[in-house]
């Protein structure tokens, strides 16, 4: 009997540690930034408009304004060619490190990022600063401008 609970015992163990969770996912060169700040959301803004398919992720983390010159142009590449000036075929993203990290109490904030990326094989390097602005204490991506 003992022997019987200790297998059930076992197999509750080894079933409930083969639970399958997604990752945690950050933003920045480790994934270590906090979701609170506007450094993530300006980096998870740009990620989502050059590592998926659609614009839908870029939208939620758009302001009103942002978000209605983003439908605009319907697709990605389309937004990336237009809106931004910045195509590539593979970027990396990385926020500013001068960064103070006071932001985060702040209703605006301007974060500048560097993009460094390949397009046709050729290594592009850009530098973009991003003013965003909080609605209702999330971050929102209101304007890219040139660096």
């Amino acid at each position: 009997m003992l022997k019987k609970l200790a297998y059930c015992l076992i197999l509750v163990v080894l079933v409930a540690s083969c639970k399958e969770e997604a990752p945690k996912r950050g933003a920045g060169k480790f994934g270590m930034l906090d979701q609170n700040t506007p450094e993530f959301a300006a980096t998870e803004f740009f990620n989502q408009i050059y590592h998926t398919k659609d614009l839908s992720g870029a939208l939620k983390l758009s302001s009103p304004s942002m978000a209605r010159l983003l439908r605009s142009y319907h697709t990605n590449k389309a937004v990336q060619k237009h809106v931004l000036n910045m195509r590539f075929d593979k970027v990396e993203i990385q926020p500013s490190t001068r960064s103070a990290g006071r932001n985060e109490f702040a209703q605006e904030a301007q974060i500048s990022l560097f993009f460094e990326g390949k397009l046709n094989g050729n290594v592009l390097k850009d530098l973009r600063v991003i003013e965003l602005v909080k609605i209702k204490d999330i971050w929102k991506v209101n304007r890219v401008s040139e660096g």
